[in-house]
């Protein structure tokens, strides 16, 4: 086991008004668990990378197997759960839902070096500070990233992974179309806007999308995080073939076909060809970039971690 004393901050993003955030923020938790008739456990972990907090569903449930996510890039844990989507995990699994450093949530600034291993060695010391010996890890888009680098650094801990829509294994999208619904609401945040980048670039409607109710949540989240967060977090980049190839645990790779950010036919090659234990692709048609927010992928989660 790697014993870990540090971790260098490379960078730091912050709220522009701490309290404010702080408020909106917990109001907003209150309007998901109020959404899904669900209430999450939240710990604060004080991690390689300052505080870290967590969202847990069934930590009670000691005997029974663990997951733990991390969210994409200007999302937090809870969007995994949005309209309920995770009721097949919440069966048979204790959760952990992770607001990454750095990303616009609850937890702590700092961010490493994308490109070290400086993730890796902060994802490692989560989880055994959360006392979780082996774990399931899902990473959709940055959050797959971060599953790699954690299994690159402590491979010990890692069961199986399932990447959603990575953003690891090639470069965000320079399309056109891609290009102008991404920028549409960071250069006029509005509610409007925000929406618009939602249907054209996260769901896929009609087909995948969320209740109204959530989806205006989900948009709420997008706008106060574009106008409020000075965003110092490096973005996410397709890791090189060597470093995909020290990934030894077991992948499963999730694809949308209509991610416009990530298209799946390029992710899935580069799976194929250099994830040495790459066992199972799975594509989701009429399915954007936001997966994580699919009730049949997360059906299909379900069921591969359920497999022995």
């Amino acid at each position: 086991m790697k014993t870990v004393v540090s971790v260098a901050a490379a960078h730091r993003s912050s709220f522009k008004d701490q309290p404010r955030a702080e408020a909106f923020l917990a109001r907003w938790v209150e309007q998901v668990e109020t959404l899904n008739n669900c209430c999450y456990q939240r710990l604060e972990v004080s991690s390689l990378l300052g505080t870290t907090v967590v969202w847990t569903i069934n930590a009670e449930q000691t005997d029974w197997p663990a997951v733990v996510v991390f969210p994409g890039f200007r999302t937090v844990g809870l969007f995994w759960d949005l309209d309920g989507n995770l009721a097949p995990l919440k069966e048979k699994f204790r959760i952990f839902l992770v607001d990454v450093n750095g990303q616009p949530c609850l937890s702590d600034g700092a961010t490493p070096d994308v490109k070290g291993d400086g993730y890796g060695h902060w994802a490692a010391d989560l989880l055994r500070q959360l006392r979780l010996s082996k774990a399931h890890i899902l990473g959709a888009s940055f959050g797959g990233l971060l599953a790699l680098k954690l299994s690159q650094e402590a491979p010990e801990l890692v069961d199986k992974i399932v990447l959603l829509n990575p953003g690891c294994l090639q470069a965000f999208s320079l399309g056109l179309r891609n290009l102008y619904y991404n920028l549409l609401p960071l250069l006029r945040p509005t509610t409007a806007n925000v929406l618009t980048f939602l249907d054209r670039a996260v769901f896929c409607p009609p087909h995948h999308q969320l209740s109204a109710p959530a989806r205006q949540l989900l948009a709420d989240y997008e706008l106060f995080a574009i106008t409020q967060y000075q965003d110092r977090t490096q973005k996410p980049y397709a890791m090189p073939a060597a470093e995909l190839a020290n990934v030894s645990s077991d992948v499963y790779l999730l694809v949308g076909e209509q991610d416009m950010l990530f298209p799946y036919r390029k992710s899935v090659a580069v799976a194929r060809q250099y994830l040495p234990r790459l066992r199972e692709v799975q594509t989701f048609a009429n399915t954007g970039h936001g997966i994580e927010t699919s009730r049949e992928a997360l059906a299909a989660v379900a069921t591969l971690l359920l497999a022995e």
